[in-house]
This record gives C-alpha cells, sequence and structure tokens, in this order.
C-alpha cells in the first residue's frame, strides 16, 4: 500500500516538469516572431517595402517629377530668399547670377538656375551636407521675382514693358496690367513662345462667349503684342469729325466713314471732298465728289490705313494743303465704330 503514494508522487512530479518545459518552449518561440527592432533595438536596419507600397512610392516620385518639369524654373536675374532651419546664420536673400548661381556663407556658390524651388531647396541641402555644415539641413527658397520668366507687352498698350509671371497671367489680366489697349490698337494680339517660330494671333471679340474662349493662359517668357489698327481720318465739315479705326476685314469706303462721322454739315461743299492717301514719296492726292456719292451717282471710293478724307467749306474759299491736314490729323480724336 505504501507504493501506491510513492508512484502517485512521481506520476505528479513528472507532469509538473513536462508543463515547464512546454511553457518555455513557447516563450522561445513567441520571442523568436518579434519584429527585429523589438528583438533587436540596437539594429536600425530598414525593413525592404513590400512590393505594393514600393509601387506607390514610385508612383508618387514620378508624380512629383512631372510636377516639378511644368513649374517654373529660376533664372537670371530671379530674386529668392533662402532659409535655413535652425542656421540663421546661413539664411538670407540672393540673387540668380548670369551664370545661374547664389552665393551663400560658407558653402560659397551653389548653382541653382534651370531649377523649380523645390530642386533649389534640394540642391543647397546636398550641398550643405557635402561640405560638412550640417549633418540633416532644412532648406526653404521662396522665389520674391521670377526676373528671368515674365512676360512681354508691346505695341498698342497704355504702359507696355516687361511682367512678373508670379501675378495673373491670363492674357486679360496681362493686358489690365499693361493699362489696356490704346485707341489705336487693332482688335487682335499676337502671342509668340519662347522657342517657338510660329506666333499665335487671336481676335478680341465684344462678344462675352468669344471673350472668355480669347482669355488663354500664358506662359513665362511669352511677348504679347498689340499691333496697331488702320485708321482712317475724316476732317472738315462732318458732324464728328476725327479718325475712325478699321477693324474690319471686309473693307470700308468713303461712304461708310462719313456715315459714322455724322454725315456732312449744312455749309460742307461735298463736291469739292479730296482723299489724302500716302505714298512713298509723301501724299497723293485724288478728289472724290461727295455730293454725287450721296445721290448714288458715283461708284464708292475704299479707303485704306493712313488715308485723310477731307470736306471743305463752302464759305473758306482757300484750301487747307496736305500739311495741314496732316497737322490736324495727328490731333484729331480716335473712333472705334462697328465697321
Amino acid at each position: 500500500m505504501q507504493r501506491v503514494p510513492n508512484l502517485l508522487f512521481r506520476l505528479l512530479s513528472l507532469v509538473v516538469v513536462l508543463a515547464i518545459f512546454g511553457f518555455l518552449q513557447v516563450a522561445v518561440a513567441q520571442n523568436g516572431n518579434l519584429p527585429k527592432d523589438t528583438a533587436h533595438p540596437q539594429d536600425s536596419t530598414i525593413e525592404p517595402l513590400a512590393p505594393g507600397i514600393q509601387s506607390l512610392a514610385a508612383s508618387e516620385r514620378a508624380s512629383r517629377v512631372e510636377t516639378n518639369s511644368s513649374a517654373l524654373v529660376l533664372g537670371p536675374g530671379d530674386e529668392v530668399e533662402v532659409t535655413v532651419y535652425g542656421a540663421p546664420d546661413l539664411s538670407g536673400h540672393a540673387r540668380v547670377s548670369a551664370d545661374g548661381n547664389i552665393s551663400m556663407p560658407l558653402i560659397g556658390h551653389v548653382r541653382i538656375g534651370g531649377l523649380s524651388d523645390s530642386e533649389a531647396e534640394g540642391a543647397i541641402e546636398v550641398t550643405l551636407r557635402q561640405d560638412n555644415i550640417l549633418n540633416d539641413p532644412q532648406v526653404s527658397v521662396y522665389v520674391k521675382d521670377y526676373g528671368s520668366s515674365g512676360i512681354s507687352v508691346a505695341g498698342e498698350v497704355a504702359k507696355p514693358g516687361f511682367y512678373s509671371i508670379l501675378g495673373p497671367h491670363r492674357l486679360f489680366d496681362v493686358l489690365q496690367a499693361a493699362g489696356g489697349p490704346t485707341d489705336k490698337a487693332a482688335n487682335v494680339v499676337v502671342i509668340s513662345h519662347r522657342g517657338q517660330e510660329d506666333a499665335t494671333t487671336l481676335s478680341i471679340s465684344k462678344n462675352p462667349a468669344e471673350m472668355a474662349a480669347s482669355n488663354v493662359d500664358l506662359k513665362p517668357g511669352d511677348t504679347v503684342v498689340v499691333p496697331k489698327a488702320g485708321v482712317v481720318y475724316v476732317l472738315g465739315e462732318v458732324t464728328r469729325p476725327g479718325g475712325y479705326v478699321l477693324n474690319s476685314t471686309g473693307g470700308v469706303t468713303v461712304l461708310q466713314v462719313v456715315a459714322v462721322a455724322g454725315g456732312p454739315t449744312h455749309v460742307a461743299s461735298a463736291g469739292k471732298t479730296r482723299l489724302l492717301r500716302r505714298n512713298g514719296n509723301g501724299f497723293q492726292e485724288q478728289p472724290i465728289n461727295l455730293k454725287k456719292l450721296l445721290r448714288g451717282k458715283a461708284h464708292d471710293v475704299s479707303v485704306q490705313n493712313d488715308d485723310i478724307l477731307f470736306i471743305p467749306s463752302s464759305a473758306i474759299k482757300e484750301a487747307l494743303n496736305a500739311g495741314a491736314l496732316v497737322a490736324a490729323a495727328s490731333t484729331a480724336a480716335i473712333y472705334h465704330v462697328p465697321f
């Protein structure tokens, strides 16, 4: 009977040993499955990205490159404000030199010409690391003025000049910044793009829908030219003497310009009307019997740019010479009419 308790005691001891051994195996297995940075804190090796994450990162980089390729790039004359965080002595204002460089304290010249602002930040950070100035530099580049990437506006505008691309840069915005077209401006604009031979000619209509279509985006380096419209001058005895802009492509005649000028006055000598046309040697004078034209007894006559139509007064016996008429035309009011 005494052997039975001894046998039970041995069996219980064996069970306890087996249980402790199993517990130790589970603990070792769990410790082997821990992440590397948890099991071995001193190991800072970065695990490779999963294939899905790699493709996402690649697409983000491609998107960033595509965005940078369409961004404005820095060039000679541009003004930038460089901020190096935590190092105010390295920060400051700079202007891009003719060879595309800026000068910075301690590191000297850094080439940023042809780069976008974000690419310029990276170039400065690389230089700071390579020269052992900072281990982990954080740089910001703010472009104060894209002096090399503006838009030139020339021709018949109130304020021709070079306008920065930082402001609004649709066609009508730039024309407004240039003071708008003058009274002698044609109803077209010619846009030339940098690096392209062919220019684009746009008609400026008063129709709201057509105006919206003409309000195109401009690019850095574009040149906008507003050409001068043809003007014919109607002087003398008409209700509203002045210069009339020829924006018609179908041709304008003597009767049309006389009509928009309000017609002859009651003291006009319509039969003695004269048409002066500029040629290589000065002006050529042509008599026009406006009286017969108004009665439909003569063929109408086409007018051209810079023509001067003079209708004398029946009360004045001495006719004005060409020089006096040209002087009068130079001070005449200019009118836009819907020819």
